[in-house]
């Protein structure tokens, strides 16, 4: 065998032995062999990543073109559950309808894991996740959030509302919508906590009680439209504030282009997240791009790639601490100092304040929401 010949089997070798150590490995590898073993693989097969959903469609082009790694990307309009169905539904195939990475809603990262269908990995940048937004272990991980936010029509409302406790007021008269009904809507219930949180001072164990006390007296006030808020219901004036994530009020701001003038508000109290994980397949056909994906997710490109699309990325915080945030995207932001308060419920907290309020908002508030 030649010199040229012993060099390809060396190369060859190397590659393969790169790849094995990457696929074992549960914590971030070396970022230049994680990159090899990735484009050996040569794809990533993503699913329910809609392009307009968090700036998504940049952070797709900027991966493939950083990498030179083919996305595949699968059903951009399922949802969570239909994700997990995927994997379970794909164990044994190795083709292009295997997801290899999922975005879910957090309850569903727990489940997945105690079903055997995730892989762990801790990113280079695992320490910046809060640790009630992961799974200790790495098999899921909190990548962005929203919070709940006063999204107002600023053409109707004169005093804009700055916390939960101003929408009491007179000044709010048939003003105040949810963007669901509590009874049923996991916005809206993480609204009635987040109210709730507010008026109890951050007591996690009395806020679902509160919040239901809240909206009653919202109620009682005249203040509460029980209609369900959009975009439409905002800029006609039905809803003249609605109570929303605030990435969608944002994305609302953009799409109504000052007709009527939209201010989006962190109330000051009760500033609540709701978070989206990722995984990666236990079957994931293509484990390295997947890790890849995951790493280039978690840096800095990645967590602005988010934050331009306004889902702050969990390593939000630490960006604008850093200085690393653009000040042009800073600047159609709400305040960072808005978020520095965030909470994060566990997800045993979610369970028992949803029970709580969708089986007690009739009784406790009596409002038909629709």
């Amino acid at each position: 065998m030649n010199r040229t010949a012993l060099a390809r089997l060396f190369s060859m070798s190397a590659v393969a032995g790169v790849a094995a150590a990457a696929v074992g490995s549960a914590s971030a590898a070396p970022l230049d062999a994680l990159i090899a073993a990735a484009k050996q693989e040569g794809q990533l097969t993503v699913i329910a990543l809609p392009h307009d959903w968090c700036n998504y469609g940049q952070l797709v082009a900027g991966f493939q073109k950083k990498y030179g790694i083919k996305i595949n990307e699968l059903n951009p309009d399922a949802g969570s559950g239909d994700e997990i169905e995927a994997i379970k539904a794909n164990k044994g195939n190795k083709g292009p309808q295997a997801p290899d990475v999922i975005d879910v809603g957090l309850s569903f990262g727990p489940s997945a894991k105690a079903a055997g269908l995730l892989q762990p990995y801790k990113v280079a940048t695992w320490n910046s996740i809060p640790k009630e937004s992961k799974d200790a272990d790495g098999y899921w991980y909190g990548d962005y959030y929203g919070v709940l936010a006063f999204e107002v029509n600023a053409d109707m409302i004169d005093k804009t509302p700055s916390d939960w406790s101003d929408l009491l007021k007179s000044d709010y008269k048939n003003a105040v919508s949810l963007a669901g009904d509590p009874r049923s809507a996991n916005q809206a219930i993480q609204a009635v906590y987040a109210a709730g949180l507010a008026q109890s001072k951050g007591d996690a164990s009395k806020a679902d009680q509160a919040g239901l006390k809240f909206f009653a007296d919202l109620n009682k006030s005249g203040n509460f439209v029980p209609v369900i808020g959009k975009a439409a219901s905002l800029a006609q004036g039905t809803t003249p504030i609605i109570v929303r994530w605030d990435y969608n009020a944002l994305a609302d701001r953009d799409t109504l282009k000052g007709n009527p003038k939209v201010q989006v508000v962190i109330p000051k109290s009760g500033v609540l997240a709701g978070v989206y994980v990722q995984a990666i397949s236990a079957y994931a056909p293509h484990p390295n791009a997947a890790k890849l994906w995951m790493e280039y997710l978690y840096s800095d490109e990645g967590q602005i790639g988010w934050l331009t699309g306004y889902c702050h990325p969990m390593r939000y915080n630490e960006l604008v601490s850093a200085k690393k945030v653009p000040q042009a995207l800073l600047d159609k932001l709400p305040p960072p100092s808005s978020y520095k308060n965030v909470v994060f419920p566990t997800l045993s907290q979610q369970d028992a304040y949803k029970e709580t309020v969708t089986k007690h908002w009739d009784e406790a508030v009596g409002a038909n929401v629709k």
